[in-house]
Formats: structure tokens, C-alpha cells, sequence
């Protein structure tokens, strides 16, 4: 009973490795098969840890005897949810809503200045010769494809609405997911201590440490470059706003959702609004305007928005966001998108323990115990040449008890 009680017995090991295996294929294979039942819950999930530490710091808040209970402040953070919703869809949404016809209004008009001023000039001045652009043509060709994508977008939804299960199922989870996130809001804390107090107490601090590390990366993707994201969209659409581009809205929050790759939000931004206002205003001071109001924006995002809001954690590499976004779509539907980059946050810190374990191995070539592996270690042998200055070595008169020297 000893022995197969025993990790090292290799029959006990190969138990449990075949088991674990059995149990991760069961798990993966249920995520899969009940996507749509867990969707909803995966969006509470989400919300919840969100909404945690804005939670946490308004909970035990104490006005005269008073003390905030967490259920209060689960109800505050649900009204201040459920305001910035409604502040959405009041403000901005009509805004983008006015500014998209407007686009639409004025592309025609935007064609053929590009065919008959803007591509002239460029052909001037870079000797792109027999190289027309038939603004004529490009409307036709973009109304026809508009058309046909509107006419399939229509018949989609229609099939949607028609089935009464896609419309039964939507407004369940539009009543399920607010209904899950309270509670899950409200109990966060009593949760993360049961899975806690469930792991192996031998296993328990190494556990606890590296979720530690996961909640860092993934807090500082999710709490801080998001908000980073949604700030330097808001930055950009007012700057420009101010200077009076008709398009500031559309440009500025979509800059400011690209920002997620770094560089990538200002470029498009800015080649957008430099277009959007050579075509406006024609003159020279806007462009520096435009300029201006990006510049000001990376400023702020360097200086004030990543240190305070993201610090010196290392986050989730950019093209790893975006794959594993991706990838997660691919496999599993909405559903996926919502697990990528948790798991993505977990692989980044498995491969970080693993990739530190293996500096420490005997296989790495580190004896002493280091990352670097500069120092030499304590038991180095003392250097040829100097064996060969001073002479051979004599074994100490004072030896280690019941060894006696080699003659």
C-alpha cells in the first residue's frame, strides 16, 4: 500500500498522468459541446473581475457609523454600469450614427476629388504616369457592392428573427447575464478563497503564486490597456472635434480601439485624419492641427495613461492578443474569444516559470544557483596556470575526520 501510495512509483505516475489527461480531454470536450449554455456565464465572469477592485475599495467605506456592506457596493457599481451604458447609448451613439450618413453622404463627393485633384497632383509630383482613377466608376462599383451587402445583412437578421429560439435565447441571457454578475460580483471574494482553501496544501503556495502572476498580466491587459484604449479614443475625438473635423468621432475611437497594437492606432489615425482634413479644409494649418492633436495624445498616453494606469507589469504581447483572439474565435465561437486571453495570460506566465526553472537546471549549465551564470561557482576547481606557479598541491594536515592523505 506504501509503494503505490508513493509519486515516484512509475505505475502511480503513469495513473495519473493518463488520468489528468482523461479529465482535461472531458473538460475541453464539455466547454465545447455547451458553448452556448456557458456564453453567458463567461460574460459574467468576465464583468465580474473587472469590476472587482472598483468593488473592493467602495466595500467597508464608512460614512459617519455607517459601514458599506458589499452588497451595497455591488449596487453602486451597477449603477455606475448601468449610467455609462445609458450616457452611450444617448451620446455617442447618435454621434457616430450622424457622422456615419455624413460619410456615406459625402463619398461620392470624396471620389472625385480624389480622381480629379488629389491623384493628379500626386501623379505630378511622383511621375505616376498612365495611372487614372475613374471616380464615375468607383461609385458605381462601391453602390453595387453596398447594396449586396446590405441586401445579405437583411436576410441574415431576418432569419434570426424568424427562428423563436435565437429571439428566446437573446433576451435570456440580456436578463441572465446582469442576474449572474451581481451574484458573482457579491461573492467574488468568498469564491477565490473555496478554490483556495481546494488546492493541495504542498501545491498551494507555488498555485497561489502564479495565479498571483496571471491576475497581474491579465489585470494589466484587461483593467489597464483597455482603458488606455477607450482614454486615447476620447483624447482624439474631442482634439479633433476642437479643430472642427466632421469625421472626429469615427477617427478618434477608432485610433484609440486600434492602439491595443502599439503605433498601429496612431498611423491609421492619423493617415485618416490628415485625408479626412486636406479634404475638408484645404489649408496647411489644420494638417499641423491634426498633427498636434495626435502628438498631444502620445504624450499623454507615455507620460500619464500607461505608468498609472498599466505600471511596469509586463502585459500580453500585442500580436499574442491579437492571435490568440483569433484563434479562440476559430475553435470556439464567442464563446473562445471570451477564454483567449485568459489562457493566453496563463500560458504567458507558465512559459516565464518554466523558462526560469530550466536557468536554474543542472541541464542550463547554471551551478550556482544564478540567473546570469557570470559567478563562478563554489565548488570551481582553482585555475590550471596557477596549480602549475605554485606547485602541487599538498592535502591538508588538518583534514576532514577518518580521511587520511595519499602518500
Amino acid at each position: 500500500m506504501q509503494a503505490n501510495n508513493n509519486p515516484a512509483n512509475p505505475v502511480n505516475w503513469e495513473s495519473r498522468k493518463w488520468f489528468g489527461l482523461a479529465l482535461a480531454l472531458l473538460f475541453f470536450w464539455l466547454l465545447w459541446k455547451l458553448a452556448p449554455v456557458i456564453t453567458p456565464f463567461a460574460v459574467s465572469a468576465a464583468l465580474a473581475y473587472l469590476f472587482d477592485p472598483l468593488t473592493d475599495k467602495l466595500e467597508g467605506v464608512k460614512l459617519g457609523r455607517w459601514e458599506w456592506s458589499r452588497t451595497f457596493a455591488v449596487i453602486l457599481v451597477f449603477a455606475l454600469i448601468t449610467g455609462i451604458f445609458v450616457l452611450s447609448i444617448l451620446v455617442i451613439v447618435p454621434l457616430i450614427q450622424n457622422q456615419v450618413q455624413d460619410l456615406v453622404a459625402k463619398t461620392p463627393e470624396f471620389l472625385e476629388w480624389l480622381g480629379e485633384t488629389a491623384w493628379p497632383w500626386v501623379q505630378a509630383k511622383l511621375g505616376f504616369e498612365g495611372i487614372y482613377l475613374d471616380a464615375t466608376t468607383i461609385t458605381e462599383n462601391l453602390k453595387a457592392y453596398w447594396k449586396e451587402a446590405s441586401s445579405a445583412l437583411l436576410t441574415v437578421l431576418g432569419t434570426l428573427f424568424q427562428s423563436g429560439q435565437a429571439v428566446m435565447g437573446f433576451f435570456v441571457n440580456l436578463v441572465l447575464i446582469p442576474v449572474v454578475t451581481f451574484y458573482l460580483l457579491r461573492d467574488w471574494d468568498k469564491l477565490i478563497g473555496g478554490i483556495r482553501m481546494m488546492l493541495p496544501r504542498k501545491h498551494e503556495p507555488l498555485i497561489s503564486r502564479l495565479a498571483g502572476e496571471i491576475d497581474d498580466v491579465l489585470g494589466a491587459f484587461m483593467r489597464g490597456q483597455l482603458i488606455v484604449m477607450l482614454a486615447l479614443g476620447l483624447v482624439y475625438s474631442i482634439g479633433l472635434w476642437v479643430i472642427g473635423l466632421d469625421l472626429a468621432v469615427i477617427i478618434g475611437l477608432t485610433a484609440g480601439l486600434l492602439s491595443i497594437v502599439p503605433y498601429l492606432g496612431t498611423f491609421v489615425g492619423v493617415g485618416a485624419a490628415l485625408i479626412a482634413a486636406i479634404f475638408q479644409f484645404q489649408d496647411f494649418p489644420h494638417l499641423l492641427m491634426v498633427a498636434g492633436v495626435f502628438m498631444a495624445g502620445q504624450m499623454l498616453e507615455g507620460m500619464v495613461l500607461t505608468p498609472k494606469l498599466v505600471g511596469d507589469r509586463v502585459g500580453l504581447h500585442p500580436v499574442a492578443v491579437i492571435f490568440a483572439v483569433l484563434a479562440g474565435g476559430q475553435l470556439a465561437g464567442f464563446l473562445g474569444i471570451l477564454l483567449a486571453l485568459p489562457v493566453a495570460a496563463a500560458l504567458n506566465v507558465l512559459v516565464r516559470h518554466i523558462h526560469a526553472e530550466y536557468r536554474k537546471s543542472d541541464f542550463y549549465g547554471d551551478d550556482s544557483g544564478g540567473e546570469g551564470g557570470d559567478e563562478p561557482g563554489v565548488d570551481e576547481a582553482p585555475d590550471a596556470s596557477e596549480q602549475d606557479a605554485d606547485g602541487p598541491t599538498e592535502p591538508s594536515p588538518q583534514g576532514e575526520p577518518g580521511k587520511t592523505a595519499e602518500p
